[in-house]
């Protein structure tokens, strides 16, 4: 059982620790940090946290560092999430400022938790599949050209170019807008996906069938697009630069930054406090794979549900200021997400 002063030994290994690099001994704590007690008094709470496998020896005769299961109880327990500094705040409110759409949005969103945070950013698309389509337009580019335009009421918005079998005129045109708008508008994406058949209803193997066809095949594979989990990543460079803070190979982390979908899962699998925030941590990643790593997250709002963004980088980082990051960049995106819908 580690005592009050034991956590507190704990902690101020976990603050070294990050902030130096260097594992951390009894005279440092000491020399840091006002417990009022002598070195030996320190060295045997570390002695006890080394027992609970909190801290460990990374050399003989060396100061102490903590383990994965050492940062669990400082994030569960003893960090102190630290407000965002003024010039923080302003370069959320600056870099997410004006997007042109959602893609922008999310984009800026993980270039200014980069920024903040100094590691790989990482924020889930809202999810579509409880959206409604809200739009559906066609615009013609030649006689055997169509652009294809949807939009939803949680901000997704595609756009497809289509080339058709055979010519149409305007008045086709605007035949077949009114149809799709009766088939799709008002809709949600999964019932989109299940009425989209019943657009096609010429004649077997005539020219406006062959049209049809090519546009419903069109809106199916981008209603299918809203409905998928979707991640946007920046800052992946950072791994390369802080390689020598990883106890072993950044190849499982830049495979998976690759691949994205272990990301999406574990993401999606983390469990969050009652804040909204979310941390794994070193070993509890094994099942995906990226033991080298920690991730930290936050729950933001949007479309009635919710999303993630987070930042992933080695064991050893700065806990609470990422976490405060990762919050208050949250806070902002439901809001502007939340101040779009109502402006729709």
């Amino acid at each position: 059982m580690v005592s009050e002063r034991g956590l507190q030994v704990l902690r101020a290994i976990v603050e070294d620790y990050v902030s130096t690099n260097e594992p951390v001994g009894s005279k440092s704590i000491v020399d840091r940090h006002a417990f009022g007690v002598s070195a030996a008094t320190i060295r045997n709470d570390m002695a006890q946290l080394e027992d609970e496998e909190l801290i460990a020896a990374p050399h003989t005769s060396s100061g102490r560092v903590p383990t994965d299961k050492g940062y669990r109880v400082f994030v569960d327990h003893l960090a102190r999430l630290r407000p965002l500094s003024t010039a923080q705040r302003s370069a959320i409110t600056t870099l997410l400022s004006e997007p042109t759409d959602l893609d922008d949005v999310m984009a800026r969103t993980v270039r200014v938790l980069t920024r903040l945070t100094g590691q790989v950013a990482l924020a889930q698309y809202p999810s579509f599949s409880r959206a409604s389509v809200t739009h559906v337009e066609l615009v013609m580019l030649a006689p055997n050209r169509l652009l294809i335009v949807l939009v939803t009421d949680g901000g997704g918005v595609s756009q497809r170019i289509v080339g058709l079998p055979s010519d149409i005129d305007e008045l086709d045109l605007s035949t077949l807008r009114a149809r799709l708008s009766v088939q799709l508008t008002g809709r949600s994406v999964r019932h989109g996906l299940e009425g989209i058949g019943a657009f096609v209803d010429a004649p077997e193997g005539s020219a406006m069938s062959g049209v049809q066809g090519a546009i419903s095949r069109a809106i199916a594979e981008e209603l299918e697009e809203f409905r998928q989990d979707k991640l946007v990543m920046a800052g992946a460079a950072t791994l390369a630069r802080r390689e020598q803070d990883f106890r072993g190979s950044i190849h499982p982390l830049l495979e998976a930054i690759e691949e994205q979908v272990t990301l999406l899962r574990l993401m999606t699998q983390m469990q969050a406090d009652a804040q909204g925030l979310a941390t794994s941590i070193g070993a509890e990643n094994e099942p995906f794979g990226l033991t080298e790593a920690s991730i930290v997250a936050s729950d933001y709002v949007a479309s009635g549900g919710t999303a993630r963004l987070g930042v992933m980088g080695p064991t050893r980082m700065d806990y609470p200021s990422n976490l405060a990051a990762a919050r208050a960049v949250a806070r902002y995106l439901s809001q502007l997400l939340d101040d779009d819908e109502s402006a729709r």
